[in-house]
């Protein structure tokens, strides 16, 4: 039976519990509120990848979110949102809640070649939408052929393209990637004609070029040099101003062809608005976790060349790379409509 207690002397239990009830959803609140205002990050971070798993760019976001993870004492989630040349992974990354727990691996193809491409297409402004955070690698693109290719060399490749117009296909990983351009800038320059054939990401490119369906891939060099070690297809040039300092027996594409140049990048960005205690705190855990050797060691061994900047530099290359890439392709005549 339950007791209650006069109001004359007492307090009924019924009150009790309700008053019991009030008091646990104040301190709850009160400790969300606690949380809001916990130093960040206080909660996992969402790392965007915009290409699927096993290319270089899951290498570097991994690399990245174990730098932040290891400084910032928190999970960070690698979430790899392949598709439409890392505009989707982009996209998904401009529109995010600008926090600091959505970041994002802003690449070549997504930020600049295929906004240069494609203009007013694309969903958001890669100047306006993002607060960049700082750059953590240069990717020199390699051009490769099967091992059944009769072609030792660059100058090779050409004279057999130029002896056999449209008859060669060099693989992508996208229309308006760096790789696509790369392809388009080496026929621009040599007068040679390849058929340009995009996938669906690295991954796709290469496993159907592995397969002998395509002859040529412009790619980065993390997946090649296995291939390559093993002879089963030949890295004949890269796309960078000098050779690498890993593998200094590939010759530069520039050696042959002089004005070629196909080196893009990778760093890390965040959605515009993005305090900027948040943005300063991400670039020195950036700037710090790259420059140590091992990381260095482990990057060049990927074929890929670390690089830093603050965030003002790596905006102000964005604004650069963007000019050029337009460039490049106004020269090499690309359209969405008209694909080489």
């Amino acid at each position: 039976m339950t007791k209650l207690i006069s109001s004359h002397g007492g307090t009924d239990h019924r009150h009790a519990g309700i008053g019991i009830a009030l008091t646990l959803v104040l301190l709850a609140a009160a400790s969300s509120c606690a949380a809001d205002d916990a130093p960040y990050p206080n909660r996992p971070i969402r790392l965007i990848v915009p290409y699927p798993p096993g290319a270089g760019t899951d290498y570097t976001g991994r690399a990245c979110a174990a730098i932040f993870s290891k400084a910032l004492g928190q999970s960070v989630v690698v979430d790899n949102r392949g598709g439409a040349a890392a505009t989707i992974g982009h996209n998904l990354g401009a529109k995010a809640v600008p926090d600091g727990y959505t970041l994002l691996l802003a690449t070549t193809g997504g930020m600049v070649s295929g906004p240069a491409l494609m203009g007013s297409k694309i969903p958001y402004d890669p100047l306006k939408d993002f607060a960049p955070i700082g750059l953590a690698t240069y990717v020199p693109y390699a051009i490769a052929v099967t091992g059944s290719l009769p072609v030792n060399n660059v100058k090779e490749l050409i004279d057999l393209a130029r002896a056999q117009p449209r008859k060669l296909n060099v693989a992508s990983p996208g229309v308006g990637t760096p790789n696509h351009i790369g392809a388009a800038q080496l026929m621009t320059l040599t007068g040679i004609e390849i058929v340009h054939v995009p996938y669906k990401g690295s991954s796709l490119a290469i496993n159907d070029f592995i397969a002998g369906n395509v002859q040529i891939i412009v790619t980065g060099l993390l997946q090649l040099l296995p291939l390559h070690q093993a002879g089963r297809i030949r890295i004949i040039g890269v796309g960078h101003t000098s050779r690498l300092k890993a593998y200094p027996d590939i010759p530069t594409v520039a050696e042959t062809v002089p004005g070629y140049y196909n080196t893009g990048w990778w760093g890390i960005a965040a959605p515009a608005r993005t305090p900027k205690a948040i943005i300063d705190k991400l670039n020195a855990i950036m700037i710090k976790g790259l420059s140590q050797p091992d990381e260095i060691g482990r990057f060049e061994k990927n074929g890929l060349e670390v690089a830093t900047s603050t965030p003002q530099g790596f905006h102000d290359m964005i604004v650069s790379d963007l000019a050029m890439w337009k460039k490049l392709i106004k020269d090499a005549k690309i359209s969405v409509d008209v694909l080489p």
